[in-house]
């Protein structure tokens, strides 16, 4: 049966421990050098460091769990540019079920080999909204499989929620604020919601690149909007916000910061050359993001959810 409202605590304490026994608690890390730099004080949850190298293992492997055995017998499909698709073909290994993924034919090759090494069936499509949603339902008229949405799946969302609640219980702070970027919200709605139950007075700041800018209007307007171009090197964050998403935004964000290429680029090559971690440009974007705006965040306590480090090394920005 498909959950029509949003994680409540008792939820997302339920799906931590259902997925403990298959992710890593990833370390929370500082570095003095970055606080001084950055004149905050930061904690960085390292979902880098995360099983398939991102934090979404977290929401794809609490969605499959979270099947009857009928339901993960027929497999599990989604579709995805890379870091979910991992999550979900790993996921269905954990139970030994099919997984069918559909990804853009410009996925970066990197996330492509990893999905197709979980054993995972590929299915190529053009890189649009439409064109994703169209093969996935063909792939799913043909195979029988469940489909675990990328983002906008209270599943996925409580999932994605525990990255937050491990931080807030390891850092051992009260923080002011908490960062994540937002591409299609999942892990910034899921974010918002362990501030909500696990630390009530923190705030919850977004960061979003300005080459994918549909978050910030639809914050704005209320409702979802489409970016007025799409043009990023953060290519996990290309994805509009979804009617489950949206909603938790809405009541439980502050605000969303925007952030050019260039700034993202150069709070990536800050965290490879200073913390000596790779992680992957999407990353970067919240920690950019609070660069750019470092009056707002002085003398703070602000953790940040480093997402993933799946970056192509043959198309570094640097």
């Amino acid at each position: 049966m498909t959950k029509i409202t949003p994680p409540t605590q008792a939820e997302i304490e339920a799906a931590h421990a259902r997925i403990k026994p298959y992710i890593h608690r990833t370390p929370v890390l500082t570095n003095q050098t970055l606080n001084e730099f950055a004149g905050a004080e930061i904690y960085f949850k390292c979902e880098n460091f995360q099983k398939i190298g991102a934090f979404k293992a977290r929401g794809g492997v609490n969605a499959v769990l979270s099947m009857t055995p009928e339901e993960q017998a027929k497999g599990v499909a989604t579709h995805s540019s890379g870091n979910h698709a991992q999550a979900i073909a790993y996921a269905a290994r954990v139970v030994g079920t099919k997984a069918y993924i559909v990804m853009p034919d410009n996925s970066p090759e990197v996330k492509v080999k990893a999905v197709q090494g979980y054993g995972a069936e590929v299915t190529f499509c053009k890189n649009t909204p439409e064109e994703r949603q169209a093969t996935l339902e063909q792939v799913v008229a043909r195979t029988g499989a469940e489909f675990v949405h990328p983002y906008n799946d209270y599943r996925v969302i409580a999932g994605q929620a525990t990255a937050a609640k491990e931080l807030i219980e390891d850092a051992g702070v009260a923080f002011d604020t908490l960062m994540a970027p937002v591409g299609g919200g999942g892990l910034l709605s899921g974010t918002a919601l362990s501030a909500l139950y696990f630390s009530p007075n923190t705030t919850v700041v977004a960061g979003e690149p300005e080459g994918a800018a549909d978050a910030i209007l639809s914050f704005r307007s209320g409702q979802i909007e489409r970016a007025p171009f799409v043009k990023t090197i953060a290519d996990g964050l290309l994805t509009p916000l979804g009617d489950k998403t949206l909603p938790i935004i809405l009541d439980h964000v502050s605000e969303i910061l925007t952030v050019s290429d260039e700034e993202i680029i150069a709070a990536m090559r800050l965290i490879w050359e200073r913390m000596k971690i790779i992680i992957e440009p999407s990353c970067a974007v919240p920690f950019a993001a609070l660069l750019k705006n470092k009056e707002e965040f002085a003398g703070k306590k602000v953790g940040i959810i480093l997402t993933g480090g799946n970056v192509d090394l043959g198309r570094l920005p640097f």
